[in-house]
């Protein structure tokens, strides 16, 4: 069903794609979001723009680079905007679950076993197998996502100075955008055709999309549909909060992580590691919620779960408030914990999508827009590339140095601390996922047995 280059075209949103059909897709699809957001948003991109042909790449393009823009994981986010368009609302909150709920369930449980008894051997060989294993999906990712956004060499010499300017020189990422976004408004007004998507590949252009790329969507704009749902999500968003203030008081390790977790949701630009390190501070100086060396065993147990992996605040809470239940038993305060602060970081992420995306969605042809999300997008590929090197370098390496001379930053791996088994398993893993063609999940399933082997079998993992 497409819709003719109309403006008065509109979507029936509910008519395009059974809600039963969208539903079984978005949960097969939560099954597989591992390996942070590129290899997220590649398992999207596969499945609704190139498999199922739900959408184009041109709109799908255009949805995440307002995600992008948004604080908060912005694969869920992607998901959200997809199933709003497919579904409207309903869609939209069907698919932002199902899209955290694996990974919520799975770290709830390894934080359980985590607190109870500590760090296993053997799960935690698994858990090096399954690290190894991310680093190949990842680089997949930056190669699928790249293919798509560099349609121009300024494009991708913008991708290359945004990971050098990470990688090198720890510029912030606030300034990474900023300078890509002004580089694309004026390759936008200098060579306006480098901006427009080239051709749709693997046979995608000859099976239009279910919803075209010219159709608008059915929400109508008004203010009162803006302020009906900024309103019912504030509250949505803070409700729980005010209960838990008045049931364990203001100066309870909950309350710290109700309001410390909702601030930190609305920073959160540029992924969960351009937050991380000032979430791992305030975490471990400020409030004594875990140690330094609990923190990075989250963000371990966070990066082999499905899902965005901000999601290791979850575990964060659930230690933090495990340790300071106030008068609470401590598995309870655990639990709250943990729930309250994964609602807190979520919830904003609806509201950011259902507030504007019907208004980005009547700004796909504004040329001057466009530029800019062009720039910024290149610059998000060099930015999942320097991730890639961050996995890297974790994988391989068991001892990092900091070299600082000058404006250059680096984190140097020690080649006496080389992790020989790691690096096995990750050539693996790159096998299966160039060669092969197995799936993301396939992938680690085999590296999580092959980790487990090499732990029962003594050699070192980390």
């Amino acid at each position: 069903m497409n819709m003719k280059s109309d403006p008065g075209a509109t979507l029936a949103v509910r008519d395009l794609v059974p809600f039963r059909t969208a539903v079984r897709t978005w949960f097969l699809i939560s099954l597989e979001t591992f390996g942070g957001p590129a290899g997220q948003i590649a398992v999207m991109q596969r499945v609704l723009v190139d498999e199922k042909r739900w959408i184009g790449h041109r709109r799908f393009q255009h949805a995440l680079n307002f995600c992008v823009l948004l604080p908060g994981p912005e694969a869920q986010q992607l998901a959200i905007y997809i199933g709003w368009l497919l579904n409207g609302r309903l869609g939209g909150l069907v698919a932002g679950v199902l899209f955290v709920l694996p990974g919520m369930v799975a770290l709830l449980v390894l934080s359980v076993i985590y607190v109870a008894f500590g760090t296993v051997p053997v799960i935690m060989a698994v858990f090096a197998g399954v690290a190894a294993a991310t680093l190949p999906i990842v680089a997949q990712a930056v190669v699928r996502v790249g293919k798509r956004a560099l349609s121009h060499p300024v494009l991708a010499a913008l991708a290359l100075a945004a990971f050098v300017a990470l990688a090198s020189f720890a510029v912030p990422f606030p300034a990474v955008i900023a300078a890509a976004g002004l580089a694309g408004w004026v390759l936008n007004r200098a060579a306006p055709g480098a901006i427009v998507a080239g051709p749709e590949k693997d046979g995608a252009d000859t099976v239009p999309p279910v919803i075209a790329d010219d159709a608008l969507h059915a929400d109508r704009l008004s203010g009162a549909r803006t302020g009906l749902i900024l309103a019912a999500g504030l509250v949505l968003w803070f409700l729980p909060i005010v209960a838990v203030v008045l049931w364990t008081g203001p100066g309870s390790a909950l309350t710290q992580q109700g309001l410390f977790f909702s601030g930190a949701a609305v920073v959160t630009f540029g992924g969960a590691y351009a937050v991380l390190s000032y979430i791992a501070q305030q975490a471990v100086d400020v409030f004594h919620w875990l140690s330094p060396g609990e923190m990075v065993r989250g963000l371990a147990l966070a990066e082999t779960t499905p899902g965005p992996l901000i999601m290791v605040v979850q575990f964060v809470a659930f230690v933090g408030a495990y340790r300071h239940p106030g008068n609470l038993d401590p598995w309870v305060a655990a639990f709250i914990g943990a729930l309250l602060t994964t609602w807190v970081t979520f919830v904003p992420c609806f509201l950011f999508i259902f507030l504007g995306a019907p208004y980005v969605e009547r700004l796909r042809d504004n040329r001057t827009l466009a530029g800019i999300l062009a720039g910024i997008t290149a610059a998000v590929v060099g930015v999942i590339a320097n991730l890639a090197l961050y996995f890297a370098v974790d994988v391989f390496f068991s001892q990092t140095t900091a070299l600082d001379w000058g404006p250059v930053h680096l984190r140097l791996p020690d080649p006496g601390a080389v992790n020989p088994v790691a690096a096995v398993i990750a050539a693996a893993a790159g096998l299966m996922i160039f060669r092969f063609r197995f799936s993301a999940l396939r992938t680690i399933g085999v590296c999580a047995v092959l980790g487990l082997g090499a732990g029962l079998a003594g050699l070192p993992l980390g």
